[in-house]
């Protein structure tokens, strides 16, 4: 994790430019360090801050780390896209980031659905007053910012326009319904 978001910025805008073979020794030390500070004994029940002031379990660290890198594998626009991305990956990247959402005052009660799958999020309601669903990708693409969501069907309103950059909680919930 970087001290703040200004030295990750920072940290972006120097090693970017940096030649392709640069870039993978740094992405194979840092899995390298990632495994072996894994291997230490620790207490993996312990809560851990991510990015942004997002909370979330220790033992969660090594699928976040998945999310980061193949997340920005897709970011890279070199033809991996959102489709290409393990099912398992994308089932359990949507219900991160419905649960991130998930009481989030500002977010209408949102039923989401890939047609096999289906998650809750937003404020707390009996009923859902949204319902978004879509191929796995494309509800996954805008759950992660990643798309602007006009691949969605919605019905009972419009599309939740969905907060990004601010800390956010973790309702402590699991969004999984279906």
């Amino acid at each position: 994790m970087y001290e703040s978001a200004e030295a990750r910025d920072a940290d972006i805008e120097r090693d970017a430019p940096r030649p392709l073979e640069a870039q993978l020794t740094d992405v194979r030390e840092s899995a390298a360090g990632f495994r072996r500070a894994g291997d230490v004994p620790a207490d993996w029940t312990r809560t851990v801050e991510l990015r942004n002031g997002v909370t979330d379990s220790a033992a969660r660290l090594p699928f976040r780390r998945w999310a980061e890198v193949d997340l920005h594998h897709v970011d890279l626009g070199i033809g991996y896209e959102l489709e290409d991305l393990p099912a398992e990956f994308t089932e359990r990247e949507t219900a991160f980031l419905a649960d991130r959402f998930a009481g989030h005052p500002d977010v209408p009660a949102t039923h989401l659905t890939d047609g096999t799958r289906a998650w809750r999020t937003g404020r707390e309601a009996a009923v859902a007053e949204v319902t978004v669903s879509g191929a796995p990708a494309d509800v996954l693409g805008w759950l992660a910012g990643r798309r602007e969501g006009t691949a969605l069907e919605v019905t009972g309103g419009a599309l939740p326009k969905l907060p990004r950059c601010s800390a956010t909680r973790f309702s402590g919930r699991r969004p999984a319904i279906g």
